[in-house]
């Protein structure tokens, strides 16, 4: 389970990304857009919905298990979000 951070994101601050990438969010537009580089690859833009996607604050310790070993990250991470998410109607 990670430990998601209560409070709004700055550029500053690190977000998992709806692809479960730890991000450092590098800018928040003025809409509904968040953005930055990934703790993963640096790959970057990485941009998100702040409505639509399921952006979360991150702990830095999230991103030193999800750094240490990312395939388990991933497939725990993707296991949390489905067993969050609603059945299909």
């Amino acid at each position: 389970m990670i430990n998601d951070q209560p409070g709004d994101i700055h550029p500053g601050d690190i977000y998992e990304d709806c692809a479960f990438h730890p991000v450092l969010c590098t800018y928040i537009d003025d809409g509904d857009e968040i953005g930055g580089i990934s703790l993963i690859d640096a790959s970057d833009p990485r941009a998100c919905s702040l409505s639509g996607c399921a952006v979360i604050k991150l702990s830095i310790a999230d991103v030193l298990a999800a750094r240490a070993d990312w395939p388990t990250y991933l497939a725990r991470r993707k296991a949390e979000f489905e067993a969050q998410s609603p059945p299909p109607a």
